[in-house]
């Protein structure tokens, strides 16, 4: 284990967790479904953004999950959620990261702050990440937890 994880263990911003088929593919769902609301036209640009990243997240947890861990319910939970899948996926998944921790705090100015945040463009590229970042996460399910890949 890296150090990284350690301190987030030993911090208990991150707790050893035991997943299973049910529960990553339920996951999955969630990814999924939000993937298709998030193209849904009628909705506001920041509230479909919003959902796309809801469906990075629910991604990230798949990974978090599979490699035996789960964030604590506290604040900062899906930055660390986000931050550590270099460390579960792989040092290349650097730019992922940094990108969807960058969406993180996107979603959290159009959630909390004000409308029009969010624009078109920036919701093209996170679907377009989160559709590439779904078939990422199914290849490394397939290869390094074969038992929880779905079908």
């Amino acid at each position: 284990m890296n150090r990284r994880l350690r301190r987030l263990l030993d911090d208990g911003r991150l707790r050893r967790h035991r997943t299973d088929c049910q529960e990553v593919a339920d996951l999955l769902a969630v990814a999924q479904r939000d993937i298709a609301d998030a193209q849904v036209d009628g909705v506001s640009v920041d509230r479909r953004f919003a959902t796309a990243y809801s469906a990075a997240l629910q991604l990230a947890t798949v990974v978090l999950h599979a490699s035996g861990y789960r964030a604590a319910a506290q604040r900062g939970h899906h930055a660390v959620t986000i931050q550590v899948l270099p460390e579960l996926l792989g040092r290349g998944t650097e730019p992922l990261a940094a990108y969807l921790d960058s969406c993180r705090s996107l979603r959290n100015t159009s959630d909390y702050d004000r409308v029009g945040a969010v624009t078109e463009q920036d919701l093209v590229e996170l679907l377009v990440e989160v559709e590439r970042f779904r078939d990422q996460v199914l290849a490394w399910l397939g290869s390094q937890h074969p038992g929880l890949s779905p079908g």
